[in-house]
């Protein structure tokens, strides 16, 4: 199964569309198999909802994401967990051991990139 987090500098970015790149985490047996940083392409409406599913990704997580992408996660069966904070390494982990529980943070407006997720 595979997992992306929306990254910043190593850490989750608290803006879902406007962040550097996703570190996709590969998940097997309850460990993490293996690891890339893929450049986020552009922010365009819609667009990174369906990059990711065509990598393979069934669960995304973000400090903040708006509306229309979230639309798009579920309507792919995507896992949706917003309002996270933190390490990859150690969102990833709390993922493994099912301790991340989803804000249902939702981001209203572009305007605010750098503060979504607070």
């Amino acid at each position: 199964m595979k997992i992306a987090i929306a990254t910043d500098n190593g850490t989750v970015a608290q803006h879902f569309g406007h962040c550097e790149g996703f570190t996709v985490f590969e998940l097997e047996n309850g460990a993490v198999k293996e690891e890339k940083f893929v450049p986020n392409p552009g922010h365009k409406p819609g667009f990174l909802p369906n990059f990711l599913h065509d990598l393979g990704v069934k669960a995304i997580i973000a400090g903040g994401m708006g509306g229309g992408a979230i639309d798009i996660f579920n309507e792919h069966g995507i896992e949706v967990i917003t309002g996270i904070s933190g390490q990859n390494s150690q969102v990833v982990q709390q993922y493994l051991q099912k301790e991340l529980v989803s804000s249902g943070s939702v981001c209203q407006e572009h305007s605010h990139a750098d503060s979504c997720g607070d």
